[in-house]
C-alpha cells in the first residue's frame, strides 16, 4: 500500500490566524441557532403556550433554510467596503443578530407570542445571512484541502460548543436570572463573532474570482444579473448532472430526524419533570465530552472511509440517538438521561461534521456563498418546515395512547425517518465507485 502523502496536523496547526478565526466565528454562527429553535421552545413552554404554537412558531428556523434566495446579493453586492466582501457581510448579519437578541428580550411575552415571533423571526433572517458568508469564507479563505478540514473541525468543534451553551448554560441562567436576562447575554456573546470579522484576514483567492467576475459580468448589467442569480446554479447542476437532483435529495434527508424531534425535545423534558439546572449541567459536562468525541469521530471518518461511508455511519448513529430519547419515558432517572444525551450529541456531532465536509467539497470558487447556501438550503429546508407540526403530531397521539406514549412513538418514528437518506447516500456511493 502507498503511504498516504495528506499532512498530519500537529496542535500547533490549530494555533494559525485563520483556525483561530474560524473558531470564534463558528462560535458566532452557533449561539443564535437554538435561541430560534429549541431553546426558544422551551421559554414558550415556560410560559404556557402549547405545543401546537410551539411548533407553528418554530418556522422561524424557515430563514435557515432559504439562504439560498438572498446569498447571490452576498456573492456580489458589498457592503462594507474597507473589510471586503465576506467579512463586510459578515459584520452587518452580526449587529443584525444582536440588535434582534436584545429586542426578543426586551419584548418577551408581555407583547404576544406573535410580536415575539417576529423578533425571533429577524434574528434567524440575520443568522441565516451570517451564516452564508462565514461559510463562504471557510471555503475560500483555506489554503489547501487538508486546511478545509482542520477549518470544517474547528468550526463544528466551537459551534457545538455555541449550542451546547444555549441549550445548558441557558437553562440555568433562566432558571435563575429569567429568559430575557439570558437573551440579553447572549446578544452580547455576538461581540466574539463581530470582534473576529474585524481581524479575520480577506480571502485572497475568493476575492480576485470575484474581481474577474464583476469585470466581465458586471452585477448590473443584464448579463452579470443573470449569471449571480443564475450562474451558480448553472455551474452546479452542469458539474453533477442529473446527480445533483439525488445529491440534493439526500441532503435533504439526511437531517430531517434531527430537525423533526428539534422543536419537541425541551418540551418532552420540561413535562417528564426533569429540572433545568440537571439539563443544563447534563449537556455541559457529558454533553460536550460527547460533542468533542463526535467531532473527533466525524473527521476520523471522513479521512478513513470517505465523504459516502462516513456519511452513512453517521446517519446510522444519528438514528440511533434520537430513537433512544423514546427509552426516557419508561426510565428517565439520571443515569438514563445522561447516558442518552451522551449517545444523542455523539451522533448529531458526527452527522454534521460528515454533512458539512460533504457539502464543502461540492462548491466552486467565485459561487462559493450561493452554491453552499443552495446546500445548506437543500439540507434544512424539509426539516424546518415539516417540524413545524411536531408539536401538532404529539398533541394528535396524546388521546389515544397518552402524552408520554405519544412523546416515544413520535421519537421513534423520527428515528425511523433517516432510513431514505442512508439508502440514497449508498446508492451514490456506489455510483460514485464505478465511476471511479
Amino acid at each position: 500500500m502507498i503511504p498516504s502523502a495528506r499532512k498530519r496536523y500537529a496542535f500547533r496547526d490549530y494555533l494559525n490566524r485563520r483556525a483561530l478565526t474560524m473558531l470564534a466565528l463558528g462560535f458566532s454562527s452557533g449561539l443564535p441557532f437554538l435561541l430560534v429553535g429549541n431553546t426558544f421552545g422551551f421559554w414558550l413552554r415556560d410560559e404556557g403556550t402549547s405545543l401546537k404554537a410551539i411548533g407553528f412558531l418554530s418556522w422561524v428556523g424557515l430563514a435557515y433554510s432559504m439562504q439560498f434566495v438572498w446569498a447571490p446579493l452576498v456573492d456580489r453586492i458589498p457592503t462594507l467596503k474597507v473589510l471586503g466582501q465576506r467579512r463586510g457581510w459578515m459584520l452587518l448579519s452580526q449587529i443584525g443578530v444582536a440588535l434582534g437578541l436584545f429586542a426578543m428580550a426586551f419584548v418577551g411575552v408581555r407583547y404576544g407570542v406573535l410580536v415575539l415571533g417576529a423578533c425571533a423571526l429577524f434574528v434567524g433572517l440575520s443568522a441565516a445571512t451570517q451564516d452564508i458568508a462565514i461559510n463562504a469564507w471557510r471555503i475560500e479563505v483555506a489554503q489547501s484541502e487538508d486546511e478545509q478540514g482542520l477549518l470544517i473541525s474547528a468550526y463544528t468543534l466551537s459551534y457545538r460548543i455555541a449550542v451546547m451553551c444555549t441549550d445548558s448554560l441557558m437553562l440555568i441562567a433562566a432558571q435563575h436570572f429569567g429568559w430575557p436576562l439570558a437573551y440579553t447575554v447572549c446578544g452580547l456573546g455576538m461581540g466574539i463573532g463581530i470582534a473576529a470579522s474585524l481581524v479575520a484576514p480577506e480571502p485572497v483567492r475568493g476575492e480576485s474570482v470575484l474581481a474577474r467576475i464583476e469585470k466581465e459580468k458586471p452585477l448590473w448589467s443584464p448579463r452579470g444579473f443573470f449569471d449571480a442569480v443564475a450562474g451558480p446554479f448553472i455551474v452546479f447542476f452542469k458539474t453533477y448532472g442529473a446527480t445533483a437532483l439525488l445529491m440534493l435529495l439526500a441532503i435533504s434527508l439526511y437531517r430531517l430526524p434531527d430537525f423533526m424531534r428539534g422543536p419537541i425535545t425541551n418540551p418532552f423534558f420540561h413535562d417528564l419533570g426533569v429540572a433545568k439546572d440537571v439539563i443544563g449541567t447534563a449537556r455541559a459536562t457529558i454533553g460536550l465530552a460527547s460533542i468533542f468525541a463526535g467531532i473527533a469521530a466525524g473527521g476520523f471518518f471522513c479521512l478513513q472511509l470517505g465523504y459516502m461511508r462516513a456519511l452513512m455511519l453517521g446517519a446510522i448513529i444519528q438514528s440511533i440517538g434520537i430513537l433512544a430519547q423514546a427509552l426516557l419515558t419508561v426510565n428517565h432517572g439520571v443515569p438514563a438521561f445522561l447516558a442518552v444525551m451522551a449517545i444523542d450529541d455523539f451522533g448529531i456531532s458526527v452527522a454534521g461534521v460528515t454533512l458539512v465536509a460533504y457539502m464543502s467539497s461540492l462548491t466552486s470558487l467565485g459561487y462559493t456563498a450561493t452554491q453552499y447556501a443552495l446546500l445548506s438550503s437543500a439540507y434544512a429546508l424539509a426539516g424546518k418546515f415539516l417540524k413545524g407540526f411536531s408539536g401538532l403530531i404529539v398533541e394528535g397521539l396524546t388521546p389515544h395512547f397518552g402524552l408520554m406514549n405519544a412523546y416515544a412513538l413520535f421519537f421513534i418514528g423520527c428515528g425511523v425517518i433517516g432510513v431514505p437518506s442512508l439508502a440514497l447516500f449508498a446508492f451514490l456511493g456506489r455510483k460514485q465507485a464505478r465511476r471511479a
